[in-house]
Parts: C-alpha cells; sequence; structure tokens
C-alpha cells in the first residue's frame, strides 16, 4: 500500500510524548540530538518571527520559545496526530508558541513576507519536493531573513545520498498500523546548494555533523544555512 496522507505520522512519537510533557532545556541538529551546535547558528531570535517547518510534536520550537524571547515561534506540521500531540504538550506556551495544522508550503504562501527566520530539524526539507519548499520559504522570508535545516546526509541504511533532486520512498506506517510508503529526499550537499541559489538564497554554507551513536538506524546529519539575498 503506498499512500500520501499526512497520518502516516500518527505513530511518530507518540511514546514519548506519553511520557514526557517537560519543555526541552536544549536544542541540537543532529540525528541523535545529543551533540553539536544549538539555537545561535540562528541567530538572536529577540522579538523575531520564527517558523519550524514540519515542527512534529513542536519540541523545538517550544524551546525557542520557551528560552529564546521570539516575538513568535509557529510550529507547522500536516500531519493531525502531530499537531494534536504538539497542542497536548505546548499549547500553554501561547501565543509565544502557535501551533498549527497545515502543508508547510501551503502556510509559506499565505505568509509572504512575514518570517525573519525559518528552520526544519528533519522537517519539512526531507519530505516535500525541494523545487517547490525552497521558493515558497523564500518568499516567506523577510530580506536577508534566514533558512536553517538538518536533514540526512546519507540513507539510514548508509546508502549514499542523492547526486539529483530526486525522492526515495521510504516505509511508514498508516493509523491502523498497515505497512505504507512516503517519499523523502535524501540530497547530496551540492544538490542543495544549488536548489537553494534557484530560490535566490545567498551565503549558503553546510556542514556535517557525525553520527554519534552506533547502531542500524543512525545517519550523519547535513546541516544547511542560507540567507535571503535583498535587492
Amino acid at each position: 500500500m503506498t499512500t500520501s496522507t499526512a497520518d502516516l505520522w500518527h505513530h511518530y512519537g507518540r511514546a514519548r510524548a506519553a511520557r514526557d510533557h517537560t519543555v526541552p532545556a536544549a536544542f541540537h541538529w543532529n540525528w541523535g540530538q545529543d551533540a553539536g551546535p544549538g539555537p545561535e547558528i540562528l541567530g538572536d531570535l529577540t522579538g523575531r518571527r520564527v517558523g519550524d517547518l514540519g515542527a512534529g510534536t513542536a519540541r523545538h520550537a517550544a524551546h525557542l520559545a520557551a528560552h529564546h524571547r521570539p516575538a513568535q515561534v509557529t510550529a507547522i506540521d500536516a500531519s493531525p496526530a502531530q499537531h494534536a500531540m504538539a497542542n497536548s504538550l505546548y499549547a500553554h506556551l501561547a501565543p509565544r508558541l502557535h501551533i498549527v495544522q497545515a502543508d508547510a508550503v501551503s502556510h509559506l504562501h499565505t505568509t509572504t513576507g512575514t518570517y525573519d527566520v525559518l528552520y526544519s530539524v528533519f522537517g519539512a526539507p526531507d519530505f516535500t519536493d525541494p523545487r517547490e519548499l525552497l521558493p515558497a520559504a523564500a518568499a516567506a522570508l523577510k530580506p536577508g531573513g534566514r533558512l536553517v535545516f538538518a536533514t540526512l546526509a546519507h540513507y539510514l541504511n548508509r546508502a549514499p545520498a542523492q547526486p539529483d533532486a530526486v525522492p526515495a520512498d521510504v516505509p511508514a506506517k498508516t493509523p491502523d498500523g498497515e505497512m505504507a510508503t512516503m517519499r523523502r529526499w535524501v540530497l547530496q550537499e551540492h544538490v542543495w546548494t544549488k536548489l537553494l541559489d534557484e530560490a535566490g538564497f545567498t551565503d549558503i554554507t553546510t556542514q556535517v555533523l557525525p553520527v554519534t551513536t552506533d547502531g542500524p538506524r543512525t545517519a550523519d546529519t547535513l546541516l544547511v544555512s542560507a540567507l535571503l539575498g535583498t535587492l
């Protein structure tokens, strides 16, 4: 069975959400969520409008809202299940944290020139066609705005990232537990750089954060940062 429904994320994060209701004290970009740089690479967020693209249960967004004095962090996710869990965990952080159920591209098209910073931690850039997402992100950022995202540097089975902007089908489960697939973009650094440049971004940098633990489903992280060019 193959489907594109947002509820392919129904099971993701549910066990942790049931036992851990705390606002995270730290923010990490790497796959293991235990090392590497923190939110400082987003710049000073005081008074800024920030968007999390594919926020899941909004743990990263909650950390920023609670600890970094933004004007507002908008946590955007298309999954009804993820949206419900995010609300159950962090609705008390409103209005500084705004939790939105929406497709990332659709949301960005309705918020032209709104955001100072957009970011994602293995979220929308992994699961959305970058030829749609990156131009939409550029349109939603203010001039000089920043986009930062963490994505897989290679597949979880250690296969190399793609040399072109093409997705692969990866396993998923429907809400009733049946096997399904979803598309994931795992791209080489030069591919992301080219796509960002075409979308109007400048000052594009990439760095690889090495995996910190052994295991069958671990991966190095590709951390990408770019600024929206100004006229």
